[in-house]
């Protein structure tokens, strides 16, 4: 079962009936986006611990390293239950996001990572929503759950830099750019490439790529 595929026009088509539930293909899509979410977010936060200007950037940075090293193993473990290929790279839209991450710095970066952070948390809280009122999954509910704690401590803590253009970040959470699906669809694993992990920050020997388990 290949996740990281873009869902059909058929969300609601159950792939899957495990013991714990039909898993549909919107249950499937919602797994590999915790995942890619994940892959960039965490090394935005390690950029902002080491190139943030103000404290409450580096500790957004923190809240962004420990919430997806907890959220991406149990995502992981929920994706093998499931058997739900994960990606290992984020979508192209969002290796965007950090590249133009990596290119700022000083007071630019502090800004443009709130806002691009606002802007997309803000998106997947809807999917959220929509996932954990639909799902007859047991596992995608807990994930969702969990997912919604995370994103919403990640949104308080980014609107807590005092640097959110509000006007900016609604507008692009309710109207994103209508980008072409390989633009916003992660890429498959290489065939035999292990799997990524982030680690968490109680386990944090390895830096995020590293492989293997935990």
């Amino acid at each position: 079962m290949l996740g990281v595929q873009k869902v059909s026009s058929a969300p609601d088509r159950i792939i899957a009936r495990p013991a714990t539930g039909p898993l549909t293909e919107a249950d499937r899509d919602f797994v590999v986006k915790v995942r890619a979410a994940g892959l960039w977010e965490y090394p935005v936060g390690q950029m902002a611990i080491q190139k943030g200007t103000t404290k409450a950037v580096k500790t957004a940075g923190e809240h962004l390293i420990a919430g997806h090293g907890s959220l991406d193993a149990a995502c992981r473990g929920v994706a093998g239950e499931l058997d739900i290929t994960l990606p290992n790279q984020p979508s192209p839209q969002q290796q965007g996001f950090v590249a133009q991450l990596i290119a700022d710095s000083g007071k630019q970066f502090d800004a443009d990572m709130a806002n691009i952070l606002r802007a997309t948390q803000g998106q997947i809280l809807s999917t959220i929503a929509s996932v954990r009122t639909t799902t007859k999954n047991s596992l995608i509910r807990a994930l969702a759950d969990k997912t919604n704690d995370t994103v919403m401590d990640h949104i308080t803590i980014v609107e807590k830099t005092g640097l959110v253009d509000f006007d900016r970040a609604l507008s692009q959470s309710t109207n994103p750019p209508g980008l072409p699906a390989q633009d916003t669809t992660p890429p498959p694993p290489v065939a035999g490439q292990p799997q990524v992990v982030l680690p968490s920050p109680a386990n944090r020997t390895a830096s995020p790529g590293s492989v293997g388990g935990e």
